[in-house]
Order: structure tokens, then sequence, then C-alpha cells
């Protein structure tokens, strides 16, 4: 069965940036009215962005925000695999890196997020993140290259709005 280029995956190198040549089904086609809170979550539509703001003002419109939609839905953005015998014997060091980091993305950014951590099976398998969104897996692939260098290799499906990005050592 011959596979066409929207449903395979090409190799990105990692100073490329992508604009969106298709439409994207979690990216909203207008914007929330001012303010929205997001019913899950509590991030709010302020000033034209997703912002976390504490408490969300009492008149705010209920939302559901697109990042509380693909966490509903299961339908990650990016996949991050994590693997090798250098992880398997650090893997404690680099998963706290990676939630660190995570972290540290998410307070700026409330659609950047982390859906899930799966181990692969055995330790030296490695593990499987998803994310909420593309440039947060971009951004756990090349903090876990620069901290601890190893093979990083980047899959973008244009077809499908998805990043697969791979790190072994």
């Amino acid at each position: 069965m011959k596979q066409t280029s929207e449903t395979t995956f090409h190799p990105v190198r990692r100073d490329q940036l992508r604009e969106e040549r298709e439409h994207d089904t979690y990216r909203q086609q207008q914007k929330p009215a001012e303010p929205s809170a997001c019913v899950e979550c509590g991030a709010v539509f302020h000033a034209g962005r997703w912002q976390w703001a504490g408490e969300p003002p009492e008149k705010a419109a209920k939302v559901l925000c697109p990042a509380c939609q693909r966490i509903r839905d299961d339908f990650p953005a990016g996949f991050v695999y994590v693997g090798g015998p250098f992880f398997a014997a650090n893997s404690d060091e680099i998963l706290a890196l990676i939630r660190h980091h995570a972290q540290k993305e998410g307070a700026e950014h409330p659609l950047a997020r982390i859906m899930g951590i799966q181990e692969e099976g055995r330790a030296e398998d490695g593990v499987l993140i998803t994310t909420t969104d593309l440039h947060l897996a971009r951004d756990l692939g090349d903090a876990v290259h620069k901290a601890y260098h190893g093979e990083l290799d980047f899959h973008y499906n244009e077809g499908e709005q998805r990043l697969r990005v791979h790190w072994r050592r």
C-alpha cells in the first residue's frame, strides 16, 4: 500500500520554523469573548491570549481551552520519546529535567502542557511523553539534548499537525 505525503512523517531540521498550511482542529477559528475562562484548568483568555490569572473574573464566559480539549479527546500534538541505556541509568534525573522545563514553559504558556508520561516496557526502552503543543515537544527534546547530548530527531506530519521527537543515548 502506497502512503501519501499527508500521512507520513518527514525529518525536520531543528532550526526550521513551520507555518500552518492546513487547518488544525484545536486552533480556534475565532477568538473567545473577553474575558473567557476555561472550565477545567482555569486559564483565562484576556488581552488576546490565554494566560494564568489566578481567580477568573466573575463575568468571564465559560469555555474549554484548546489544551484541555486535546486532553479530553486524548489527541496529543507532540510525542517525545526518550530512551536508551543512558536514559535507563539516569531516568529520574532526565525526567526531573523534563518536568521542570515543562513547568517553566507552562507558567508562561497555559496551552503548553504535558499530557502524560508512559513507560515503554523495560527501563532501557525509555518513556513516551505526550504534549498539548508542538513547540513544547520540540523544546523538551532540545532541553534533553542540550543537557545530555545523544541523538535527537524530529519528525513532523503536516497532514495531522503532529510532531514526533526521538532522543536516545
